[in-house]
């Protein structure tokens, strides 16, 4: 089965970012939105206390498994929402490391945020995701 998603990279802008700046779903595929992945092992605890790549590399971890069980892949996503709870880039920058390279080329409009506190104990990073599929 084919992807519906189309990613866009405008070359009028800076090519410093790593992702595209817009991607595209035709009219008929059916839009998953996936709530913020967590860095929670299957017991509900906190995984990879203190550690921003770590926790960005679980929650990568969760969201695959919400996707697989959407119908969905990584090649599906049409954006992501990396917030990540710190007001420091070197912080922001450790989990965008992993969520780059989780993603490879499939480089989707992305939005990196610093955030106060996140819902769980102990949580440094949460990832948002939009998919798109076509059904068959």
């Amino acid at each position: 089965m084919g992807h519906a998603v189309t990613l866009i990279r405008s070359f009028s802008l800076s090519d410093v970012a790593e992702y595209a700046y817009a991607a595209t779903a035709p009219a008929g595929s059916r839009l998953i939105f996936l709530a913020g992945a967590c860095p929670l092992n299957k017991d509900g605890s906190t995984a990879a206390v203190g550690d921003y790549a770590g926790q960005a590399a679980k929650a990568l971890e969760n969201m695959q498994t919400a996707l697989t069980d959407s119908g969905a892949s990584l090649h599906d996503i049409i954006s992501t929402r990396v917030l990540v709870a710190s007001s420091r880039q070197q912080d922001l920058g450790a989990a965008w490391e992993v969520v780059r390279a989780f993603f490879g080329d499939h480089d989707v409009p992305s939005t990196l945020m610093g955030v106060t506190v996140l819902g769980y104990e102990d949580q440094l990073v949460e990832i948002e995701a939009v998919a798109a599929v076509l059904d068959s």
